[in-house]
């Protein structure tokens, strides 16, 4: 839901910078009468991923960032292999000093998915173009490193 909000909105946007970037050189002669025009921009959003395909493109392909977003002590007791914890409440102050590169693929997960969905969006926010929102370690059917 909050996912086709934001859709909605950044379209909203899009389409009403389009129109205020028109704009018309209004001259006595006609014949240096010029338009300028530019295309919406289409909005970057982060899309949801199932377990299946997240764990299939994690084992083929280079350089995808498995995120879990919960707290150590959860991480510590429970966590998917080769993952990468920055805790919500430390994203906005460590994910780009920890993840650099913007257009790498993120997968982010919490417990449930409340939170990953938050990181999502704040992971948007700072400029990351490949986000998906893998949901809760509860819905993971895969491996799991415990304590």
């Amino acid at each position: 839901m909050l996912k086709t909000i934001l859709v909605i909105v950044a379209s909203l946007l899009g389409i009403g910078f389009a129109a205020c970037n028109t704009s018309v050189n209004n001259s006595m002669d006609d014949t240096n009468a010029e338009v300028v025009t530019t295309a919406p921009v289409k909005a970057i959003t982060y899309e949801d991923i199932s377990p299946e395909e997240a764990k299939y493109r994690l084992e083929n392909e280079e350089g995808v960032v498995l995120l879990d977003v919960r707290t150590p002590e959860e991480y510590s007791v429970a966590h998917i292999p080769n993952s990468l914890l920055i805790p919500l409440d430390s994203i906005e102050r460590e994910a780009e000093m920890r993840i650099t590169d913007k257009d790498v693929p993120i997968f982010v997960y919490c417990r449930s998915g409340r939170r990953s969905i938050e990181v999502s969006v704040a992971l948007i926010r700072l400029g990351y173009t490949q986000v998906y929102n893998l949901g809760g370690i509860n819905d993971w059917p895969y491996e799991i490193v415990t304590k």
